[in-house]
């Protein structure tokens, strides 16, 4: 079989392989202890250790190596079983690759076509097999023993299964992994049993998948596609994050987009294929062509692309979307190439037999894509796709942007700011400006070789121009081309002048905030000194945050929409933003700021394998984590001066974030041995500020009014100037083989373990107030979180996903509505009172949501229980009796910014609640209050002796009630007797009937039997305070040992935990 080119070490202790074949290119060799002759004492001590080892760890007795005459490097390109399998690879060698490789003049062409062609070869064999693999008849049948198996309701969606091993400490057990829309389950013959894992963290392993959940690790392997299978977990996680946080995942993916169409497509999802796969390599496809979030991968050709500044033809893949056609060469890093639908003007065949098409774009420029297999399918799709982009849409030439542009509000900004506040003066020779010059000259160059524009080659000596520094006046325009704000622009004409003028005088939170920190935005330049300046950052972020409410406004995003500004006209540095806040650092600029702590745990995970002298002398790197933050935030441009940061935004806008992480690396590795030598954090931090102090930019034409002073103090140091160049330069020197595949990848692994962080430590500042042991808290937050997912999983118009509130803090953003409440509430509730049926589950409901918003959050429901587990006997039946008070108002809306702070400040003033505090209940409410106490006591051992207590207490409550009346009004008839009487009859001989009013009907029942009295007269209301109940019943001592009865907290737990799906599948 062909196996992915990987490079290996020849030069082994051990003799371990023998050469069977040879030529000037490749290599076959066989393993010691196979085949003729068994190799002798070393062929022996081989072919034993092969035997021994497990089936994962055993290596394939022949393999091919390529390699070239003037190199030491070799690459395993193929291996086999049998002799005549890799015999078949090395007669196919020789007969379609050895005549081609005489072409090319370098060694790394050479290994370059080798390893494209060997890959390509892998897609092909994968495509075959796949195909042959797909059956909807076992996926119909599978998807029938996961349901059976797991009793999940209908509802959830089978994605996936594969069969594989389950370590159960150190013994395998074998059977079937499946991955469905929101859960991991794994089921084995041996085990009989199921393991559902709400994933948390994935990270992958030597041939296994480790699965980290709830501090638990869990390892399969024996995977035939472990790769795809990976992706599709990765995939799914980080989904699952999306949908439970942003409430957003399944929007572009229509066979995930309604969990309520689960069983209807499920017989046609591919084992492999799958959306999540797809999805994964469209995301791939975006981040690495920097392309809008609407576009999706939709076909994959391999073809070689003539390259006319380097006259040969490079091997690569066609990528193409809905509006795109790419190009990238096979490592991805020699050149690549983005070319819009909207410039191409005509796909021509010129030459069949060599399958080749010529793409022509506009200015007069034509691309020769050659062996591609189905080019005639590819030249009709490419034509039909720029008949689509040729619509009013899409087809924004810069000359009716332009137009458009003209007649917009004229109050937009249509120059830099930069060339309004510092015109470059042409008669100026000094130094500085000639070299300016000469860097555009160089520009100029290679603008006329690769091209300029859209349909630019991206190559390795396009990130050389990169790092030396960007002209001034050519900074706008390839910041806008590299981040893709360029294809934004185009594709929008006149959206930022509506946004403009629709979000002209509006008045919310982010636009408060916005004009706070207006006049913070690069204080000391003088285009922000200015009106013209304020007032452009002003229409920027207010447009902003009008186009994206979810992120409104930040933080850290005036700092760099000013320096977005400085280099780019108005509306293009309103796309930049919306380039780096919705593409290029997700998650950065919101409440949370998670995006920025996920690449912070990226960082620390690079400073381990980076800089290893650092982590020995460091034993906590959480201190770089903290230092860093405003790096990742402002691009630098918090800590460096703005001739000097501009420079890093150059490599941020075509490196992404790996170039931010690249000069963060150097930046510790030029401070190495100050920060070694450090004693605490303060002197640390003090070493890195003197340093940023003493970086400056020794090539800036910028005059001293423009150029910004040191971020820290202006006190004379001994640190010797550092050029922000040479740093930038060793930066991507020592770290520049950091692969932003690896990046991305460390991102989604981290990204999981940082929210779980942020989880635990908001957890630990709600269950600090209540007096559950920390243990059963943990218990009974996984309970409640559980029952948030199960909401959102399944029920799309759940009131958690209809009131989401993406500001909150994570812990508060699990919330349950009064079903789901009701269901969890019925599992744990210490006694039998309540039942998902019964009014009083929705009385609790009412008393517990403190801010009457239909919902109730951790705290909210862990006072609740943490009064009923483990309160006094007097809390539990204040808590009973608050059941029984009329609610409050009912909640509509949310509430207002000032209403919100009003009760805020009530909150904090609020004396804690005394008995004295609670009002009386009437006579129906003590009725119903009677019933609530005969429910709870159903069903226990001394329910007889309960039930006489509960009718000696009503009796006396309501003879004390009666000698009161007489004592204070003697002339009147002993009216209430009667009715007394007969209340303490009917609430005694009906205990279990469920009450049909609720609190709040009280009152108004009263004045309604009042007002139908007519003529007769009104018969006298009774009522009862807390103090007269709570002292009536501790006279009964039965009822006392029943309400201070331990509860076994534990055991409720666990029961939960094991119906709490069953629930929600029996419903």
């Amino acid at each position: 079989m062909w196996l992915k080119p990987e490079e290996i070490l020849l030069k082994n202790a051990f003799k371990l392989w023998v050469t069977e074949k040879d030529n000037e290119y490749f290599i076959l060799q066989r393993r010691r202890g196979y085949g003729e002759g068994g190799g002798g004492l070393t062929g022996l001590l081989v072919g034993t250790l092969d035997t021994v080892l497990d089936s994962t760890s055993k290596v394939a007795p022949y393999r091919i190596l390529h390699h070239t005459p003037d190199s030491q490097v070799y690459w395993s390109i193929a291996c086999g079983v049998t002799k005549e399998e890799i015999v078949q690879h090395w007669e196919w060698l020789q007969q379609n690759i050895m005549r081609t490789l005489s072409v090319f003049d370098s060694s790394e062409d050479i290994t370059s076509f080798v390893q494209g062609k060997i890959r390509g070869l892998i897609a092909e064999e994968g495509k075959t097999s796949l195909v042959l693999e797909e059956d909807p008849e076992k996926f119909r049948e599978a998807l029938l023993r996961f349901e059976k198996w797991f009793e999940l309701p209908s509802e959830e969606k089978l994605v996936t299964y594969y069969s594989c091993s389950y370590w159960k400490g150190k013994v395998p057990c074998q059977g079937w992994l499946y991955l469905s829309t929101n859960f991991l389950c794994f089921y084995s013959y041996l085990l009989g049993s199921e393991g559902k894992l709400e994933k948390t963290s994935n990270v992958i392993l030597t041939e296994s998948i480790h699965v980290l959940a709830h501090g638990e690790d869990h390892y399969f392997s024996m995977l035939l596609h472990l790769n795809e299978t990976f992706v599709i977990m990765e995939q799914l996680a980080d989904y699952s994050i999306k949908r439970l946080f942003d409430k957003e995942a399944f929007q572009r993916e229509p066979a995930l987009s309604d969990p309520l169409q689960i069983t209807k497509s499920a017989q046609s999802v591919s084992l492999y294929n799958t959306p999540a796969l797809s999805h994964a390599k469209s995301d791939q496809f975006r981040a690495f062509f920097r392309l809008p979030k609407e576009e999706n991968l939709l076909e994959v050709h391999e073809s070689f692309l003539w390259v006319p500044f380097n006259h040969y033809n490079t091997l690569g893949k066609i990528c193409l979307s809905e509006n795109y056609l790419c190009f990238a060469s096979q490592d991805g890093s020699q050149c690549h190439i983005i070319i819009p639908m909207r410039e191409v003007v005509n796909v021509e065949k010129p030459d069949p037999s060599s399958r080749a098409l010529t793409v022509c774009v506009r200015g007069k420029r034509a691309l020769r894509f050659s062996e591609v297999r189905d080019y005639q399918r590819l030249a009709n799709t490419i034509r039909s796709r720029c008949g689509i982009s040729a619509s009013p849409q899409h087809s924004a030439s810069s000359e009716v942007t332009h137009s458009l542009h003209n007649n917009s509000s004229k109050a937009v900004s249509t120059e830099a700011l930069m060339t309004v506040f510092h015109p470059q003066d042409v008669e100026n020779l000094d130094p500085k400006m000639l070299k300016e010059k000469m860097k555009e000259q160089s520009w100029n160059i290679h603008f006329s070789e690769y091209g300029r524009g859209t349909s630019m080659f991206f190559t390795r000596k396009t990130r050389d121009l990169i790092v030396r520094g960007v002209p001034e006046a050519l900074r706008g325009e390839l910041w806008m081309l590299f981040s893709g704000a360029v294809n934004d622009m185009a594709t929008h004409p006149g959206y930022y002048s509506e946004l403009v003028e629709q979000s002209l005088g509006t008045s919310t939170l982010a636009t408060d905030e916005i004009e706070r920190d207006l006049h913070r935005s690069l204080p000391e330049h003088p285009a922000f000194q200015s009106d013209t300046g304020i007032s452009a950052l002003r229409r920027v972020l207010t447009a902003y945050a009008y186009r994206n409410p979810k992120i409104g406004y930040c933080q850290a995003m005036n700092i760099l929409t000013s320096v977005l500004l400085l280099y780019a006209k108005e509306e293009e540095a309103f796309w930049l933003l919306v380039a780096v806040c919705e593409r290029m650092l997700p998650d950065y600029f919101n409440r949370r700021i998670i995006g920025a702590l996920v690449d912070q745990a990226v960082f620390e995970d690079l400073i381990r394998e980076n800089l290893p002298q650092l982590v020995e002398n460091m034993t906590d790197l959480s201190f770089f984590s903290s230092v860093s933050l405003s790096w990742f935030l402002t691009l630098f441009i918090s800590v460096l001066p703005i001739e000097s940061a501009v420079n890093v935004v150059d490599c941020f806008f075509y490196d992404g974030i790996k170039a931010i992480l690249q000069l963060g690396l150097a930046v510790l590795d030029y401070n190495m041995e100050a920060l070694v030598c450090c004693h605490d954090d303060a002197e640390a931090v003090t070493i890195l500020n003197k340093f940023f102090d003493s970086v400056t930019n020794k090539d800036s034409p910028l005059p001293p009014t423009v150029q910004q002073a040191s971020v820290g103090n202006n006190e004379k140091t001994s640190h010797v100037k550092v050029d922000i160049s040479e740093l930038i330069r060793e930066a991507y020197e020592k770290y520049g083989s950091i692969r932003s595949e690896d990046v991305e990848s460390s991102r989604k692994r981290n990204k999981l373990y940082v929210i779980q962080t942020l989880e635990d430590t908001t957890k630990q500042n709600v269950v600090s107030e209540f007096r559950l042991i920390d243990a059963i808290l943990d218990e009974l937050y996984n309970l409640f979180k559980r029952q948030h997912f199960l909401s959102c999983y399944w029920t799309m118009k759940s009131p958690a996903l209809l009131h989401h509130d993406p500001s909150l803090a994570y812990l508060e953003q699990y919330q349950l509505g009064f079903q789901q409440f009701s269901m969890l509430f019925s599992l744990l509730e210490p006694w039998a009172f309540c039942t998902t049926k019964s009014t009083l589950s929705l009385w609790v409901f009412r008393l517990i949501d403190e801010n009457q918003d239909g919902l109730i959050n951790f705290k909210e429901f862990c006072c609740a229980l943490d009064t009923l587990f483990s309160g006094s006997f007097t809390n539990k039946l204040k808590f009973l009796f608050k059941l029984h008070l009329p609610p409050g108002e009912s909640f509509v809306g949310k509430v207002d910014l000032q209403a919100y702070l009003k009760q805020w400040q009530n909150e904090i003033l609020k004396k804690e609640e005394t008995i004295k505090d609670l009002p009386r209940i009437n006579q129906t409410q003590f009725i119903q209050f009677s019933k609530t106490l005969y429910n709870i006591f159903h069903g226990d051992p001394e329910e007889e002796s309960l039930y006489r207590a509960v009718a000696h207490v009503t009796s006396l409550l309501l003879r004390m009630e009666e000698v009161g009346r007489r004592l204070q009004e003697p002339s009147s008839p002993p009216a209430t007797t009667a009715a007394a009487d007969t209340a303490a009859t009917s609430a005694e001989e009906s205990p279990t009937e469920e009450a049909s009013t609720t609190p709040g009907s009280s009152n108004t029942s009263g004045s309604q039997d009042s007002q139908d009295a007519g003529s007769d007269p009104p018969e006298t209301e009774w009522s009862f305070s807390f103090e007269q109940v709570l002292a009536s019943l501790l006279n009964e001592p039965a009822i006392v040992n029943f309400f201070e009865r331990p509860v076994d907290i534990h055991l409720k737990l666990g029961q939960a935990k094991v119906a709490q799906l069953k629930v929600k599948a029996a419903k």
